[in-house]
């Protein structure tokens, strides 16, 4: 849904990101993110902008805009203004406690999934935003119907997500997306799989089990991501299949 835009902020942050752009950077951008014809970001286009400064201009102006109005942001074709409107509506759901204004946030972020089309504009807000509010909220529901989503995107949101419930130490659901999904074939997905290595950061017990199960189905590049932060003979022995 679009809204009528009264707010002089949104403008704002489009200046600030405007004037905060480097050439260099838009011209690598989309090679980076892979925006070529057939490719995943196939269209995007980029300003420039680094995401540090993405994070400031987000900071700075989180409190003067309401998610309603992010919509102008989020629903941009630059690149740039959707990452910045997904770190806004993060910090807009980290800073406040009233839990009606956190479940209007978690409506608008869904109802803009389709904004959502690249890895980082996913990965920037799923866990911290959507993740933990499943968590809180006891709605694994709305990360495991993304789960079961043809959209990769979706998808991606759905196991990245689980990384609030793997911090508070709940392993189950992101143990369930990742072998719903294990033989997906993008390797945007394997990589998002891979993060079952945080797992392995509370519980390296729990990825190890999990890996005996499991590992020899998973695609390389899913299995690297898992491993990469056991100790290297542990790692050498899934990598050649000594287990």
């Amino acid at each position: 849904m679009q809204y009528l835009n009264t707010n002089p902020a949104v403008e704002e942050i489009k200046e600030a990101l405007t004037v905060l752009a480097a050439p260099e950077k838009a011209q690598f951008f989309p090679k980076f993110f892979k925006t070529g014809k057939g490719e995943y970001g196939e269209g995007d286009v980029f300003l420039g902008v680094k995401v540090p400064d993405q994070r400031r201009v987000a900071k700075e102006y989180y409190a003067k805009i309401s998610p309603q109005e992010l919509s102008f942001l989020l629903s941009s074709g630059y690149h740039e203004h959707r990452l910045t409107a997904i770190f806004i509506l993060t910090f807009k759901f980290e800073k406040t406690k009233d839990g009606a204004v956190r479940e209007t946030i978690v409506e608008f972020y869904l109802n803009h999934l389709q904004y959502l089309n690249n890895w980082d504009l996913v990965d920037s807000g799923c866990y911290k935003l959507l993740g933990r509010y499943c968590f809180e909220n006891k709605r694994d529901d709305l990360l495991r119907n993304l789960s079961h989503s043809d959209i990769i995107w979706h998808k991606r949101i759905a196991v990245v997500g689980t990384m609030h419930y793997v911090k508070k130490g709940s392993f189950e659901l992101t143990k369930e997306f990742v072998t719903r999904n294990l033989k997906y074939p993008h390797d945007l997905m394997h990589k998002a799989n891979g993060w079952l290595r945080e797992m392995g950061q509370r519980n390296q017990q729990e990825l190890i089990s999990y890996l005996n199960l499991y590992y020899r189905d998973m695609p390389r590049t899913c299995l690297r991501y898992a491993i990469e932060k056991l100790d290297e003979g542990l790692r050498q022995d899934y990598l050649k299949g000594r287990i």
